[in-house]
């Protein structure tokens, strides 16, 4: 049997997933992904994730957020929109917000204002956060200590640090999401080093589809396009960079993500509403 898995972070509604949306989620499924939380990454982004959670209710959950990249265009008074976004029930996190400094197509003083924004939010709604970071660790880590609240009901998606970064976000109480950058023996070995350091209670794992591709998937497609069927890739790597079994981790990823979005998956492993 399949261990049953939980990718914390695709983003489905990317228009690279127009022509096959379905046979990708059916794919998944059959390949143990139970459920899938689709990334907003804009408030229109958003709405577009919660329509599809609204089409696979026992599959899919979002996020509400803007994303570093998209800073500028929120404002105060857009906060009203992305605020009934997380009052929906198909919401199951703020985000993804954060900071990115490596390519700051925000301005760095925009990506800080929309990001207290965000967390401010957060913390009245209550809600959870899917994190961002990106070359901005000192920065990020200052913010988040200025909400301490929010802070310890996080996760950090796509963490590729090492080991001093990521004990640094434990401190704060963060969780970390781990992609198919371990899977890539160019640029993931800080990332290996770290990933046997976070606490089981600590972990979780995304494909981030369409993005980062497992580098260990074979035989090579012809495209690029990742997708949620190759979330088990990320778990086998994970699991041997950390010395346990894939159902191990598989258990305990699974039991996090439940846990932070407070989903519950029924004997057949669908999503209850």
């Amino acid at each position: 049997m399949l261990p049953v898995l939980i990718d914390i972070g695709a983003n489905l509604a990317h228009d690279s997933f127009d022509r096959d949306r379905a046979t990708v989620i059916g794919r998944a499924v059959e390949a143990g992904v139970a459920a899938m939380v689709v990334t907003g990454s804009t408030v229109a982004d958003s709405e577009r994730a919660l329509a599809l959670c609204r089409q696979w209710p026992e599959r899919l959950r979002a996020t509400a957020g803007v994303h570093p990249h998209h800073a500028s265009g929120l404002t105060e008074a857009g906060l009203p929109a992305l605020a009934a976004l997380l009052a929906d029930p198909m919401t199951v996190a703020a985000g993804e917000c954060g900071l990115d400094y490596f390519r700051n197509f925000s301005p760095p003083a925009d990506q800080r204002r929309a990001f207290a924004l965000q967390l401010r939010l957060a913390a009245e709604r209550g809600c959870p956060l899917f994190l961002h970071q990106r070359d901005a660790h000192a920065d990020f880590l200052a913010m988040l200590r200025e909400h301490p609240g929010p802070a310890t009901r996080a996760v950090l998606h796509c963490f590729t640090g090492g080991p001093a970064e990521a004990e640094d976000c434990l401190a704060l109480g963060l969780s970390l999401g781990v992609t198919g950058w371990i899977c890539d023996e160019r640029r993931g070995q800080a990332l290996r080093e770290a990933v046997p350091r976070i606490p089981d209670d600590r972990l979780m794992i995304e494909t981030d589809a369409p993005y980062l591709l497992p580098r260990t998937l074979a035989p090579k497609p012809a495209h690029r396009r990742n997708e949620p069927m190759y979330l088990p890739l990320v778990l086998q790597e994970t699991a041997r960079c950390r010395g346990q079994t894939p159902e191990a981790v598989a258990a305990c990823t699974t039991a996090n993500a439940c846990r932070l979005f407070q989903l519950t998956l029924d004997n057949d492993s669908n999503l209850l509403i």
